[in-house]
């Protein structure tokens, strides 16, 4: 690739490219591939200009040496990459905007007066026509009076009126579908299949391999908790589907041999082999983004309350426009009320807030499902936290192995892994990583697992059955017992720890330490959300009391409950919602998603099971809960905007309405002076809502 450097500090460089014209595939390829560059930190490309900024952290000289080497036609890049990146979505609307704007300006620059006035009667007809099939409807909205304004600016020949006001009504109507597709379009791409590895099924074993390695006709196993990353046909197994994100469906649904499953869903119990029929991620894309626009999640009270508002005044609009001409007989004065209306203000700014807003949480790495959730979150009082993965790391390790057996420690290590690695739980991951870091192999050699929430895994090697778990899992539900003579040692376990135990044909073989750091911000965090307005932070913990205890009073939360199940942490969120409270839950576990469902807003971690981030109302990056008071500052900044949007738009437009009754000002700089301001709040409501620092 040619290029040529046009500004580079260290770490830094703004590139110019070298070609006649650059595509928008061109440019999400090679944004694509210098993004695959560990090097890499962040890069934009702008295809319009054929510059690139790229910011790095390794040799310039690498960089350099890449920059030219690279060639978009030897490149490889996943079709979902290119198709749904939002840049050719920005590149239509922007020239739709200029190509609008040209035309406006060379008609009235070039045209003469005769062939400006038949353009604007003909175009006049959409508008009047709409407002015309409203009023045949039964009902009085926006697009009546829109009609009625521009019938009766050409009723008195003002041709410069009746243009003005299409034009910026055009213009507002472009700025807002542009601001939706794009918002819809973020929020689809944020909530679009990320899945980077998958178990492939060959002559019946089980690999681990990259997701795009998958070809159609490969079968992948699919185990409880996780999402299915392909369309497929199931062949073995059965098992109940949530497929609430391609549906809308709140209850999960049966899929047997034979039964097609989609992309996207989750398998909620059960276990599933399937055939792969589409890997195409685009597929799924369109599904969500399908659902997103026909979701009633995606709107807020407030939008309904601005929407029911707007058409509500109609009728006092057209209302007073007669007042005004029977009490004056000034048709220019009466025009200049009917040019003036409420409700165009409402329902452009509203709906740009909420989707601003969205958009805004997604630069935070916040993925919000609908503005109705941030409506709920600035009005929560109550939060609950997940203990594991959540106010503690997500990266627990292994401390220790004790061992109830003569089997090395490591051999029973391999052992926790082999059955570990298929479980998306942070425990989990902690077994696989300490087994890799010793170099552990562990082939499959054991049979089907099963895998109990919020208890363990079961299974059989080479003909034993061996279980892993909590206690009450393995003690009690499975009735394994302490080897005899190591009652003592069993008493000594190291404190201060996490447990899981594991036993060989129904004997305690191993007890596994697990170190669960608390998060370095965690306290600071909860005494940050009391500031905020929460006044009640609860956490609730499937571990032991004397853990939970620890990590409770290090974190300063106002309530604490341990050796929690899952339907017991779904009770309480069920009962603090019964008293009144608004309550928001926490977690980021299989064991979690119950309460997840129950409470007013769902929140889960980015890299939580796959199950609870479907059913989460929310996802935050798990690299620091601080996203919580962030998500809270915007929750509260949407709500404080909006109430500012509707003094403005009744402040500007009684104004304006005033301003023409008394001859001020005339109908089209009252309708010019009303649409600018509309588009000027609607701009304004696009801004940020929480400062950078």
């Amino acid at each position: 690739m040619k290029f040529r450097i046009l500004h580079e500090i260290k770490g830094r460089l703004r590139i110019h490219i070298s070609c006649s014209r650059m595509s928008c595939r061109d440019a999400d390829i090679l944004q694509y591939s210098l993004l695959c560059q560990p090097s890499i930190t962040m890069v934009k490309v702008y295809e319009r200009s054929q510059d690139a900024v790229i910011c790095y952290t390794g040799e310039r000289g690498d960089m350099i040496k890449f920059l030219q080497k690279f060639s978009g036609k030897k490149i490889s890049v996943p079709e979902h990459i290119w198709q749904n990146s939002g840049r050719r979505v920005n590149r239509y609307y922007q020239d739709k905007l200029i190509w609008k704007i040209m035309l406006r300006t060379a008609g009235k620059l070039f045209l003469p007066m005769p062939v400006r006035c038949t353009a604007v009667c003909c175009r006049s007809a959409r508008f009047i026509w709409k407002g015309v099939h409203t009023l045949c409807q039964g009902q009085l909205g926006v697009s009546v009076l829109d009609g009625t304004a521009i019938t009766v600016s050409l009723l008195r020949r003002d041709v410069k009126t009746a243009g003005s006001i299409m034009f910026l009504l055009g213009i507002g109507e472009l700025l807002e579908e542009w601001t939706h597709k794009k918002s819809v379009d973020d929020l689809a791409r944020s909530m679009s299949l990320n899945t980077g590895r998958v178990w492939k099924l060959t002559d019946g074993r089980e690999s681990l391999v990259d997701a795009g390695q998958i070809r159609e006709g490969d079968q992948v196993m699919i185990r409880m908790g996780n999402v299915i990353p392909f369309d497929g046909v199931v062949v073995e197994g059965s098992g109940a589907v949530n497929q609430s994100s391609m549906t809308g469906e709140a209850l999960p649904v049966a899929r047997e041999k034979g039964g097609y499953v989609y992309a996207g869903t989750v398998l909620e119990e059960g276990q599933l082999a399937i055939c792969v029929r589409e890997t195409s991620g685009s597929n799924k894309y369109e599904k969500i983004v399908h659902m997103i626009e026909e979701s009633e999640k995606l709107k807020s009270k407030a939008e309904g309350r601005a929407a029911r508002l707007a058409d509500r005044l109609v009728p006092y609009t057209l209302l007073g426009t007669a007042l005004v001409y029977l009490l004056t007989g000034n048709a220019t004065k009466a025009l200049s009320v009917l040019m003036v209306d409420f409700s165009c203000a409402l329902k452009l700014a509203m709906p740009v807030s909420v989707l601003s807003a969205i958009r805004e949480a997604g630069t935070h790495r916040i993925t919000v499902k609908g503005g109705t959730f941030l409506e709920k979150v600035s009005e929560a009082d109550t939060i609950i936290f997940d203990k594991t993965g959540t106010l503690t790391r997500a990266r627990p390790t292994v401390a220790d192995v004790v061992p109830f057996t003569d089997e090395d420690p490591d051999e029973l290590l391999r052992i926790a892994a082999c059955l570990e690695e298929h479980f998306p739980h942070s425990m989990a991951r902690a077994v696989v990583h300490a087994a890799s870091e010793k170099g552990l192999t562990h082939e499959e050699t054991h049979s089907r697992v099963e895998y109990i929430v919020a208890h363990g895994i079961s299974s059989m090697i080479d003909g034993k059955k061996v279980v892993i778990g909590s206690y009450h899992f393995v003690f009690e539900d499975e009735g394994c017992t302490i080897p005899e003579g190591l009652g003592e040692r069993f008493e000594g376990l190291p404190e201060g720890y996490s447990h899981l135990y594991l036993a060989i044909e129904g004997l305690l073989a191993a007890v596994i330490c697990i170190e669960d750091p608390l998060r370095e911000e965690a306290a600071a965090v909860v005494a940050a959300l009391r500031r905020h307005g929460f006044d009640k932070i609860v956490m609730m913990t499937g571990d032991s009391e004397r853990i939970a205890g620890s990590i409770a009073s290090k974190v300063g939360v106002d309530e604490y409950y341990s050796e929690v199940l899952p339907e017991e942490k779904a009770d309480f969120v069920k009962r603090e919602r019964a008293a009144g409270r608004k309550v928001i839950m926490v977690g980021d576990g299989i064991n979690d998603s119950p309460a997840l469902s129950a409470a007013d807003v769902g929140i889960a971690i980015s890299d939580g099971a796959q199950i609870a981030r479907e059913i989460a109302d929310i996802t935050i990056e798990a690299d620091n809960l601080s996203g919580l008071l962030t998500l809270r500052a915007i929750g509260c900044g949407l709500l404080e905007r909006i109430r500012k949007n509707y003094i403005r738009i009744v402040g500007i437009n009684s104004g304006l309405i005033l301003l023409g009754i008394t001859g001020r000002i005339q109908p089209t700089s009252s309708a010019m002076a009303h649409n600018v301001s509309t588009l000027m709040i609607g701009l304004n409501s696009m801004r940020n809502l929480v400062d950078e620092t």
